[in-house]
């Protein structure tokens, strides 16, 4: 009898505490980046996000939601009408905008761009907790890593492919060893030659000397076109030389979440691989 007593109290208290816990969780969200807002769908909140930018176009249905900033900039006339409870902001993110969003009394909480898939993974986690979704977010991330551990698993012992990623066209610009494009390219058997760089901006004629075996383009419009037939006035490079640019959704790199992160994996060993 005692032990059922038991049993009836605890459950009792998780219930209260599960009730508790949901009751506080965001209502009305805003996300003022494309990623963030991949990742309230995944978690299955959607119907709470009330705001975003311009530039959440993934999944197809956040093009509904009221838009409210841009990349940089925020409309804080829209935020506070739309009276949200909580907003989720980027590194791009004008810091001024936040800092007069938190002084209405909104909660903000702030997401750095992921440094590694290790980051990304935390910060989604972060993001789960935060809105009571931790469950559905580690089911999520024990899916994912599995994925990379296999994909990983597939490339060991293969020969290392040199890769130059391109996301940005004027100026010339890829991304170095601390960030979550260095892991995509090392986890799938690849060199990041740029990995080794201050920063992101880099020439031509390093790229050159560097000569990259495989170019991945991410830009966005038709500058990924007109950055190919550039790159094929190059007769030496390795990449032109075995016809091996590639031009990839700039979502992959841009807009990644765990998942997109495991999925663009596999297009990058399928890639760096298929010869």
């Amino acid at each position: 009898m005692k032990r059922l007593l038991y049993t009836v109290t605890i459950a009792v208290i998780l219930s209260i505490t599960h009730a508790s816990y949901a009751a506080r969780s965001p209502q009305r969200i805003i996300s003022l980046g494309p990623s963030i807002t991949r990742q309230l769908y995944l978690l299955g909140v959607e119907d709470s996000l009330i705001g975003c930018t311009i530039y959440c176009e993934k999944p197809k249905e956040a093009k509904e939601k009221e838009r409210v900033a841009n990349a940089i900039d925020v409309n804080l006339e829209k935020v506070i009408s739309l009276n949200p409870d909580l907003v989720l902001a980027t590194s791009l993110t004008n810091p001024k905008a936040i800092k007069k969003i938190e002084a209405l009394g909104i909660a903000v909480i702030l997401f750095a761009t992921p440094e590694n898939f290790s980051q990304l993974c935390s910060q989604f986690a972060e993001l789960a907790e935060r809105l009571g979704k931790g469950e559905r977010a580690q089911e999520i991330l024990t899916a994912v890593k599995d994925k990379v551990y296999l994909l990983k698993e597939r490339v060991e012992g293969f020969k290392k492919t040199r890769v130059f990623i391109q996301v940005g066209a004027k100026p010339l610009f890829t991304q170095t060893r601390d960030s979550f494009i260095n892991d995509l390219i090392e986890f799938a058997g690849g060199v990041n030659i740029a990995s080794g760089a201050k920063s992101g901006f880099y020439s031509r004629e390093k790229v050159i000397e560097d000569n990259p075996e495989v170019i991945i383009i991410t830009t966005m419009g038709i500058t990924g076109e007109e950055e190919k037939n550039i790159w094929n006035k190059y007769k030496t490079l390795d990449a032109v030389r075995h016809n091996r640019i590639y031009i990839l959704d700039p979502y992959k790199f841009c807009s990644v979440t765990p998942v997109s992160f495991a999925e663009t994996l596999e297009e990058m060993v399928g890639i760096l691989h298929s010869q």
